[in-house]
């Protein structure tokens, strides 16, 4: 089952042809504020869910911070 939950891998190197789809990950599983505690946007998981740990990872990997990347055309 831990491998059911792991979290996604990213594999080096991250290439500009990854950062596209990462940078939409990271803008749709932001964190929204609830009374209870920071939720998924997208999923409405406990902030930070799975995706969002992959794309940032992805990001940091690049060398990069989501500022960097701006936002979409």
């Amino acid at each position: 089952m831990s491998a059911v939950l792991a979290d996604f891998p990213v594999l080096p190197p991250v290439t500009d042809e990854d950062l596209g789809p990462a940078a939409h990950v990271a803008r749709v599983h932001a964190p929204e504020p609830w009374p209870e505690a920071p939720l998924c946007r997208s999923e409405r998981v406990p902030y930070s869910c799975r995706l969002a740990r992959w794309a940032h990872a992805k990001i940091h990997a690049a060398g990069l911070i989501e500022e960097q990347l701006g936002e979409p055309a």
